[in-house]
């Protein structure tokens, strides 16, 4: 034997695989590509860096915290039994009902012994001849997997500003996005909330009648509208699960995902006074139901934005007692939609609270963090609290930070280094054998439908590959171009969020301005996988690896037009 060869049993261990698939991330997504590779006969195991299930609904339990997303049609359908059992609370559930939700659905399909929780994933390598990834986890463990599949989520990865003196605060801080498991007490305490994105929107009213004081730190003013929750009632409850075929048909698929109609009439099509009492219906509907009810134009013609706008201000200032303050928490910079809507529950009341207010900080911004609190260009305000609502790395972040490692030891950071390169959303050139549903060049709209399409392309991709015969999977190079290029050239179409929007990147110093979802959405997904498969995977290259029979099929790529 060659001395500089490793021994028979070191090479059998490069070789096996522990599981077939690997799912990192135990939100949504993640627990959904767990449970079809199980029931496809793949033997998987799922990574979770957290201490439970939930992903997103694990980490962000911040007071407040809740979907924006009907339950119903955020919750899986892949069950009529589960979809009947459960019985939400409220058309919006809070984060502890989602949680309980998401720990049911696990206990119930027998999916928690294949978890394993605390094991944050700090290197993955890819092993050309064997066509396996070894995965590497905190507490030392190596794995072994076939298919590596990061189910990591757009919104993972909390984004602290660059502040100076933010580690000299002496007081209590926290990060939306890292809530403590343990409540926080802000009873009688001095609090600074800093941004006022979907998270900050929904905490400072939470905790507005709980603290001493609570001074809100703006960056921009969004256009908020009211969620407009309720409780479901036993009628409801009773009429959901007669509904649930038709409920699932809509929603699997619908451009959007959402089980809200669409109007059938443009803005000027109405006169002023009709427009404005469509609107006020508008501002007492359900959530994301203001821009997929809307009038038909709402996002493609800015005279007609404006209007919606204009109605907007108007009941911000009719809400908000101070002129001031109203004025501020009108957006100047950008339409309503540009940007991610919020949707809250007594957000602009809250303004109205003696103990209540507001910094704008284009007028005065963070000079430093202080041992005591924050100054400002104003002065210095002390806190006992410092909550930081700042957002995510959107998009890219988990993937960025997870040590994956390509064909010939490529960092998948250095390979996305001017943006993301992908196919669907789901496979980048150089990564063998690794996809991420619900990662980048995702669908705006209610991300489990999306990325449920994803996560089911993916099972069936990988059934195709055992049926024929094949254990490696790349997409091919002129197909990810031609999905890239669609991304990109879509994201200057209307409609579209703006470039000030994270879905750009924008709110990380540094980070390239891609955009990060498919502004076409479903439709064009849908018709990209049709296109797979009638060409027989001709968009991807698929071989037998080194230890099989490395013969490659010949591909011929079926991208996107």
């Amino acid at each position: 034997m060659d001395p500089c060869e490793p021994p028979f049993h070191e090479r059998s261990r490069r070789f096996a695989a522990d599981v077939d698939v690997l799912v990192v991330g135990a939100g949504v997504s993640g627990i959904y590509q767990l449970y079809r590779a199980l029931e496809a006969g793949f033997s998987a195991q799922l990574l979770e860096a957290g201490g439970g299930v939930g992903g997103t609904w694990y980490w962000n339990r911040y007071p407040g915290a809740r979907f924006d997303s009907e339950s119903y049609t955020y919750a899986y359908l892949f069950s009529k039994e589960l979809f009947e059992e459960w019985e939400w609370r409220e058309h919006f559930a809070e984060q502890p009902e989602t949680e309980r939700y998401l720990n049911h659905v696990v206990d119930r399909f027998d999916l928690r012994r294949h978890i394993r929780f605390d094991a944050k994933v700090t290197s993955a390598v890819y092993d050309e001849p064997s066509g396996k990834w070894t995965v590497l986890v905190s507490d030392g463990t190596e794995l072994r997997t076939q298919f590596l599949i990061a189910a990591t989520g757009v919104l993972s990865v909390p984004y602290f500003p660059d502040v100076p003196g933010r580690e000299d605060f002496r007081g209590e801080a926290y990060h939306t996005g890292l809530w403590p498991a343990t409540p926080v007490d802000f009873g009688r305490k001095r609090v600074a909330v800093i941004g006022t994105g979907s998270s900050g929107v929904q905490l400072i009213p939470a905790i507005a009648g709980e603290v001493a004081s609570l001074t809100v730190y703006q960056r921009t003013a969004n256009w908020c509208t009211p969620l407009n929750n309720a409780p479901i009632t036993p009628d409801e409850q009773a009429q959901l699960r007669g509904d649930f075929e038709a409920i699932r048909e809509t929603l699997n698929t619908s451009a959007h995902g959402f089980l809200h109609v669409a109007h059938d009439r443009a803005t000027f099509d109405d006169s002023k006074e009709e427009r404005w009492a469509f609107f006020e219906k508008m501002w007492n509907s359900p959530g994301f139901s203001k821009l997929t009810s809307n009038y038909t134009d709402l996002m493609l013609d800015p005279a007609a934005n404006a209007e919606f706008c204009e109605f907007v201000a108007e009941k911000v200032r009719g809400i908000v007692e101070d002129p001031e303050t109203a004025d501020k928490l009108i957006p100047k910079t950008h339409r309503f939609g540009e940007k991610r809507p919020p949707f809250v529950t007594s957000y602009y009341e809250t303004y109205n609270h003696p103990n209540v207010s507001l910094v704008d900080l284009e007028q005065t911004p963070i000079v430093r963090m202080t041992e005591r609190g924050i100054e400002t260009a104003d002065g210095v305000r002390e806190f006992d609290i410092v909550v930081w609502a700042t957002g995510f790395d959107f998009g890219t972040g988990a993937l960025a930070r997870m040590g994956i490692r390509g064909r010939d030891g490529l960092a998948l950071e250095d390979h996305w280094a001017d943006g993301p390169k992908t196919f669907l959303g789901v496979q980048t050139t150089d990564f063998p054998n690794f996809f991420f549903p619900g990662g980048p060049h995702a669908a705006a709209g209610n991300n489990p439908r999306y990325n449920g399409d994803q996560v089911d392309f993916i099972t069936e991709t990988l059934v195709y590959l055992r049926d024929h015969g094949y254990d490696t999977i790349e997409v091919d190079s002129a197909a990810e171009e031609k999905w890239t290029n669609m991304i990109d050239t879509a994201a200057a179409m209307p409609p579209s969020f703006g470039k000030i929007s994270y879905y750009f990147g924008t709110n990380i110093p540094g980070k390239p301005r891609r955009y990060l979802l498919n502004s076409l959405g479903r439709p064009k997904l849908f018709k990209e996988i049709a296109k797979v498969r009638e060409s027989d995977y001709k968009a991807f290259k698929l071989s037998r690896s080194a230890s099989r029979d490395s013969r490659p099929r010949p591909a011929t790529a079926a991208g996107a037009q």
